[in-house]
């Protein structure tokens, strides 16, 4: 997969590259890394030619951004973060090596408010730690029912009432470049485009190597409605990535279950008889999609963002392709990458 060639978002000014950097690993997501480490991955990225980073207060709670706040102004990257929660400080008694996920950070916890106010609020908090004055996309975080259960319709109104409005204000103000939802679930995307205007979806793994829902409604409404799709969590929370043998493997955040690790060892057989690693399979898929503007993974380290640019450079035979397609790994309408 070639790196330079830059795809619009919508009908914005937002041009993005195949392959973006998730920076939820830079908030000491599951493990403490070090501010060194950090800046070295995103030097790294920056060498590759990656180009684009994704954050969120939520990713440690501030710490991504500030991570980030140190190392982005001044050089050419594209940048996105998220709204959705406000950061308030925590009592002495909340304090814990790990929260809600995040290891080592700092003395805050998020709280959900999708209204005007909070989205402006966190929006130039936001800035604040990135030390920059526009950022290049803003994403509603984690609208949906799977993530806000009997909560989500009064969530969901509270955006549609408030927060859409503030972030349609800062982009006709030009301090963002183009606006739509971060999320997990197909469902809330299809809903947002019935009932809200926005430019894009950043869709966490939901269009990967290992499922491909998003073909029967979700990638060609979008089509129909020039909405942009970035594709993120190619490895599915890990399990693409991961030894198979490990004592715990993820997916969607969660313990994997067994016929979703079947389901990876089949697709693991196909990369071993042609002789290509999953990995580089995982990346390379999603933005074989005409609607995928780019690929979105976390890296923690210059390590896994170097090892990404590798796999991102393997060669796969079409015949691969045609045998996961044949055997019934990959949906047969998926469009799947040319040589």
């Amino acid at each position: 997969m070639n790196l330079s060639p830059r795809r619009r978002v919508a009908n914005t000014q937002v041009y993005l590259p195949p392959l973006g950097m998730g920076a939820a690993p830079l908030g000491n997501l599951y493990r403490e890394i070090s501010d060194t480490q950090a800046r070295l991955a995103v030097q790294a990225a920056q060498a590759c030619g990656i180009g684009y980073i994704d954050t969120a207060p939520h990713y440690g709670f501030g710490l991504s951004e500030s991570r980030l706040g140190g190392v982005l102004p001044g050089a050419d990257w594209l940048i996105s973060t998220k709204v959705g929660r406000r950061l308030v400080p925590i009592a002495p008694a909340e304090r814990a090596d790990v929260r809600l996920g995040f290891a080592a950070a700092p003395d805050l916890k998020p709280v959900f408010d999708y209204s005007f106010a909070g989205v402006m609020a966190s929006f130039e908090a936001s800035l604040q730690r990135l030390g920059v004055s526009h950022v290049d996309m803003v994403f509603a975080h984690d609208l949906g029912e799977l993530t806000h259960g009997a909560e989500h319709e009064a969530h969901w109104r509270q955006f549609c009432e408030g927060g859409i409005r503030a972030l349609q204000q800062l982009k006709n103000e030009g301090r963002i470049g183009a606006i739509g939802l971060g999320v997990n679930e197909v469902a809330v995307c299809e809903r947002a485009l019935d009932e809200l205007d926005i430019d894009v979806f950043l869709l966490a793994g939901r269009y990967t190597l290992l499922e491909q829902t998003p073909l029967a409604s979700l990638l060609p409404r979008c089509a129909a409605s020039g909405v942009s799709v970035i594709a993120a969590g190619p490895f599915n929370s890990g399990i693409l990535a991961a030894d198979l043998d490990a004592e715990v493997l993820h997916y969607n955040y969660q313990p994997a279950p067994a016929d979703v690790i079947e389901r990876v060892r089949q697709l693991r057989a196909v990369c071993t008889e042609y002789q290509v690693p999953i990995q580089a399979a995982a990346l390379q898929f999603p933005a074989a999609h005409p609607q995928v503007v780019s690929v979105l993974a976390g890296f923690a380290s210059a390590a896994e963002v170097n090892q990404a640019h590798q796999w991102l450079q393997t060669q796969i035979p079409a015949e691969f392709w045609r045998a996961l397609q044949a055997r019934g790994l990959l949906h047969p309408d998926a469009p799947v990458p040319t040589e």
